[in-house]
């Protein structure tokens, strides 16, 4: 009997803190003057008009001497809208409380896993998932991790049911790991000693073996064959995950050995070291997260905050990326790693673009959303405040296709609680 009272107990506390209810389709026009529209490629409207219309926008120009308005109007002077902030590279939904291995679902047994679905295993109901986008984090590409070859990501929208409506790109691309030439004791807060790989090249060997019999089978049926087909003919990315010189130079060598159409390098903290041969090879750059450490004991301590500008000034396509400790929470502070590096020299409506049109760009997925643009989809919010600024950011309306979603979460829920007290 006490062990039903128990179960009893829990599934009531777990229907209590389950997600809000997927807002409900767009059924009005919507319209919002008088902001500041950041349009994401680079443009901004200062008093702006922004009209969606099932779920599409329709209108996206100055308010000037327009006088009539449709549908519902949210008067938005003095505020700000962006379109809806990307997170690649995210194990947002595949991961809820590190200590419960029942709520981990992030790495597969096995060293080469291209067929590992991770969309499959996302959670939409993730509690994480509130916190997110109330900084204005609408997207997110859920990324699995481990091995040599991690699986395969899918890009989503974080407002759904199930991860069936989730959806916005199934299966973009296949994440590699690339060994690392030298090896590093001790953790991020206090590194140890370095020391050379020994087996490095035996390493990238077997993943060349890998990808050799894949090229040479590719008529045999194979899931781990099936899932790399779509790198050789353009319908899949790779990503590598990769961060020193001579490991970024090896891994083009090898995109360029197999004829991988689309490389995009994740992490990649010396790429601005070989910026020339990134532009030669038309090869974006997703940054690993803003606030940390530099990688060697004689580089700038600033050189993370500055990697943004660096690249950009060199012509680099490049994302911003939350991984790091701790990595599905710090989802949440995004746009204030883009805000960081701005306050090292980067543009700002660059760094928007870095947080919406670029990784929409390398995502596969710029002809939908991106930028607020006629004809896209209306996934945006509205700030009161510097989007990228963590003291004055206050997203008041957000916005996925049209539909407005609850932006309330569990730390809003505490605040008002306790506010009362």
């Amino acid at each position: 009997m006490k062990n039903i009272l128990f179960l009893l107990f829990v599934g009531i506390g777990s229907v209590a803190m389950s997600q809000q209810i997927p807002a409900p389709k767009q059924t009005e026009t919507i319209t919002i003057i008088g902001a500041t529209a950041h349009i994401g490629n680079g443009k901004v409207i200062p008093n702006s008009i922004v009209v969606f219309k099932n779920g599409t926008l329709t209108t996206v120009q100055s308010n000037s001497g327009v006088n009539k308005h449709l549908g519902k109007v949210i008067r938005a002077k003095g505020k700000h809208i962006y379109p809806a902030f990307i997170a690649p590279n995210t194990t947002l939904g595949l991961a809820e409380i590190d200590a419960v291995k029942a709520t981990l679902d992030v790495t597969e047994i096995g060293t080469f896993n291209p067929h590992i679905r991770s969309i499959v295993a996302y959670n939409p109901e993730s509690k994480v998932t509130e916190t997110v986008r109330s900084n204005g984090v609408l997207i997110g590409q859920i990324t699995p991790r481990g091995g040599y070859i991690s699986g395969t990501s899918s890009v989503v929208q974080f407002d759904a049911w199930n991860y069936e409506d989730a959806i916005l790109r199934e299966d973009d691309g296949i994440h590699l790991n690339w060994p690392k030439s030298f090896n590093r004791s001790g953790w991020w807060a206090q590194p140890g000693s370095i020391s050379e790989n020994k087996k490095y090249d035996k390493q990238i060997q077997t993943i060349v073996s890998f990808f050799d019999n894949t090229k040479e089978n590719t008529d045999t049926p194979n899931l781990k064959f099936e899932a790399l087909k779509g790198l050789f003919n353009g319908s899949k990315t790779l990503y590598i995950h990769v961060n020193g010189e001579k490991e970024i130079i090896d891994a083009i060598t090898f995109k360029n050995q197999f004829s991988i159409l689309n490389l995009v390098l994740v992490g990649a903290f010396d790429a601005y070291k070989v910026t020339d041969l990134l532009k030669k090879n038309a090869i974006a750059v997703i940054l690993k997260r803003t606030h940390s450490l530099p990688t060697a004991e004689d580089q700038d301590i600033k050189l993370p905050f500055k990697l943004a500008k660096l690249l950009d000034d060199a012509g680099i396509l490049v994302a911003f990326d939350p991984a790091g400790g701790m990595e599905r929470m710090n989802t949440r502070n995004l746009p204030f790693y883009a805000g960081t590096a701005v306050a090292y020299g980067l543009d700002y409506e660059k760094a928007i673009t870095m947080l919406t049109l670029n990784p929409a760009k390398i995502l596969g997925i710029d002809t939908q959303i991106g930028s607020l643009e006629v004809g896209k989809d209306a996934t945006l919010f509205i700030s009161s405040g510097d989007a990228l600024d963590m003291r004055t950011n206050n997203v008041e309306n957000a916005f996925i296709n049209g539909r407005e979603i609850n932006l309330d979460t569990h730390q809003k829920q505490l605040y008002r609680k306790f506010s009362t007290k």
